[in-house]
């Protein structure tokens, strides 16, 4: 979030973890994360790594430690849930572990999403249903199961 006209990530770039995330799909994702092929400015992301399973995350740490040897310029980040931060593929990458704190401010970050999912021809857009045009919207209750 260099530049607000930056992109945001691409669907190559990351990969939305869950129980039922399969070792191919992360096998496929860390070969397009340490290819030494590419040399584009990319930020590869896991999010919820900590959602795979002991036998997703045993492939993947053994594929990361073969595939690493190519590429030592690869950029890697792997966000989970902090009270499972006792997972299989957490602690294999424990040792490279950096609490993040933003950088930017946080009216900063919002207006840089903003700008990035505002439709700006609203007229037939499921986006008129979110507040100011955006294309994504979060719901969440403090009760679950409530509707939402």
């Amino acid at each position: 979030m260099n530049s607000p006209y930056q992109p945001l990530p691409t669907f190559d770039e990351v990969l939305l973890c869950t129980p039922q995330t399969t070792s191919e799909q992360v096998e496929l994702f860390l070969r397009r994360c340490l290819s030494p092929i590419s040399r584009e400015e990319k930020i590869y992301t896991m999010l919820y790594a900590d959602e795979l399973s002991y036998d997703v995350s045993s492939r993947a740490e053994e594929l990361f430690q073969c595939l690493q040897h190519y590429n030592n310029m690869y950029r890697l980040v792997i966000l989970c849930n902090c009270n499972r931060e006792h997972s299989h593929i957490l602690s294999v990458f424990s040792q490279y572990k950096v609490h993040m704190i933003p950088q930017r401010p946080l009216a900063e970050i919002q207006r840089y999403l903003q700008d990035h999912y505002r439709v700006t021809q609203p007229l037939s857009s499921a986006a008129s249903v979110f507040k100011d045009n955006m294309c994504v919207g979060i719901v969440s209750s403090k009760r679950a199961g409530v509707g939402k």
